[in-house]
């Protein structure tokens, strides 16, 4: 099976229509498979009386630029990219002028940046401010430039705010680095006489952040806990289960002693295997979901108060082949299920890391190949892992790297903006699919599976509570699929039109705005795009 889907795509990379059906059903049953010609009209029916998962956010990052661009850069072109991020105003033509972000991620950071070189993290852009300072006292003038963007985000209409730590300040690590020993063990890198103090900054954090406006919704003490974190690249700390079960109950009660409401997100998994399973080279950091959500687990947290209900991972690592991708979130779903069916999962962090046989994260891409591939990986996400929340990695990024949204030049005091495919088919979803919209299901005349729709046709619809619909349609194909679009609910309004916007190949297909088109009529989702209908615009 592995051979024969891996050969497909060697078809599609050399430009080779694959005239095959699209995609099932996002219920995520295997169907019988379907084979279709180019020229035949494909039936998706959207169900709106079978709801799913309902949908948080959609987020990035502010690390590491931010803190350069937001303090240092001119005010126009931090309005700039501001604007690409979070904004949902349109031009006059009514094209959208940014994706909306409804999340943003503040890096809590560790302080590596007040030392400079002795920090030994080699990239000074990857060295982070701290509040607290190596003295011991708090700063509250740090983190000015994403302090900026924090604020320019509110202002845009970002709903919510999460803060993640990668490590501890310095002034409480074991060994007073923002990363682990080399050859070190997997424990913090934190001692336990400082789970008290570093629980304080934590709150301390918190309430410097609401005397700018901003009141955390939750906050992440724990990054990738799975990995060593050692020198010399970044910030970071390695956890246990066990020290993340003691450190969050001692966060809660520091917490609920100093009135902070932010709750807590576990456990930001560096590969979302570790959620779902025992890794034998990971036994103390893996299998989480149930460590932490099964009550006689031990490590037991959800019924801590602050505790977010709710599982983070990111998905880095587990988007190849295609089969691997989807069999991997069915087991993730599966897990969760049957620990928890009220547990939500998110997914807080991704860009192209994977080096495989259709992308390698080195290189800047701002082209629709990499933003199809983001796209797939969100889709999957959404309809089979039942994400209820999906995080980009980095907001703003200045590397010859697959791991932003915008990009910059090199400059921590100006220089030019880059937009990409890759931010604007992020806003397919980011831009129409607001908090609180539920997924629904969908099916398709040619039954076609999760598999094959993979790299052909996918697609994925949202409800509103005013009825307000969002579907996304992503076409893997080199050729255009034709698409009747059915109704199927019992109070579906007669004639229901759409508004379509269009992230495609073309230098101006972004978020496009193509105009109307009624439920029944047929729609024609472009080559190699992503196009989202949205209802009531």
């Amino acid at each position: 099976m592995k051979y024969f889907y891996n050969l497909r795509l060697l078809l599609l990379l050399a430009n080779i229509s694959i005239l095959t059906g699209s995609c099932q059903d996002d219920s995520n049953e295997r169907g019988t498979g379907g084979q279709s010609s180019k020229n035949d009209i494909l039936t998706v029916t959207v169900n709106l009386d079978d709801p799913r998962q309902t949908i948080h956010n959609f987020g990035a990052s502010d690390a590491w630029s931010c803190q350069f661009v937001g303090k240092n850069w001119p005010s126009d072109k931090k309005e700039k990219i501001a604007d690409l991020l979070f904004s949902r105003e349109v031009d006059e033509t009514g094209n959208p002028l940014g994706i909306g972000l409804s999340a943003w991620r503040f890096n809590i950071g560790g302080g590596s940046a007040e030392q400079g070189d002795n920090s030994l993290i080699n990239d000074d852009w990857r060295r982070s401010e701290s509040f607290l300072l190596l003295d011991g006292s708090f700063d509250p003038s740090k983190h000015e430039g994403q302090r900026w963007f924090l604020k320019a985000a509110k202002a845009r209409g970002v709903e919510q705010f999460i803060a993640f730590v990668n490590s501890p300040p310095v002034s409480l690590t074991k060994n007073g680095k923002a990363f682990n020993e080399k050859d070190g063990e997997p424990y913090a890198n934190l001692p336990a006489s400082n789970y008290t103090a570093y629980a304080n900054f934590l709150a301390d954090v918190a309430e410097r952040l609401r005397d700018d406006d901003i009141d955390l919704d939750y906050i992440s003490p724990f990054n990738e806990p799975q990995w060593k974190w050692e020198c010399c690249n970044q910030e970071g700390s390695p956890w246990t289960n066990k020290e993340i079960s003691v450190i969050s109950k001692e966060i809660n009660e520091v917490f609920e002693s100093r009135n902070i409401t932010t709750k807590l997100e576990i456990a930001e998994a560096a590969k979302i295997n570790f959620l779902y399973r025992a890794e034998p080279e990971f036994p103390q950091r893996s299998n989480q979901v149930e460590e932490f959500f099964k009550t006689n687990s031990g490590l037991y947290l959800e019924d801590i108060p602050l505790m977010a209900k709710k599982i983070a991972g990111h998905s880095y690592f587990t988007t190849w082949d295609v089969n691997t991708m989807i069999d991997m979130r069915k087991e993730l779903a599966l897990k969760i299920q049957s620990v928890n069916p009220n547990l939500e999962y998110w997914m807080t962090e991704y860009s192209i890391l994977e080096n495989n046989e259709e992308i390698k994260g080195n290189g800047r891409d701002l082209t629709v190949n990499t933003a199809l591939y983001v796209a797939r990986v969100i889709h999957h996400d959404l309809t089979v892992a039942n994400a209820s929340a999906w995080q980009w990695w980095l907001g703003v990024s200045p590397y010859d790297y697959k791991d932003g949204l915008v990009y910059i030049d090199h400059s921590k005091f100006g220089g030019e903006i880059y937009d990409s495919k890759t931010l604007w088919v992020m806003g397919n979803f980011s831009r129409f699919i607001r908090p609180g919209m539920v997924r629904v299901n969908t099916s398709r005349s040619d039954n076609a599976t999760d598999y094959e729709s993979a790299l052909d046709l996918m697609t994925s619809a949202y409800i509103g509570t005013n009825s307000e619909m969002v579907i996304v349609f992503i076409n893997y194909r080199n050729s255009d699929k034709k698409v009747n679009l059915k109704l199927n609910g019992a109070n579906v309004a007669e004639g229901t039109t759409f508004s379509q916007y269009l992230t495609g190949r073309g230098g101006d297909e972004n978020l496009k705005y193509t105009g109307t088109v009624a439920a029944g009529n047929e729609i024609i989702i472009p080559a190699r795009s992503v196009l989202s209908l949205v209802s009531g615009k």
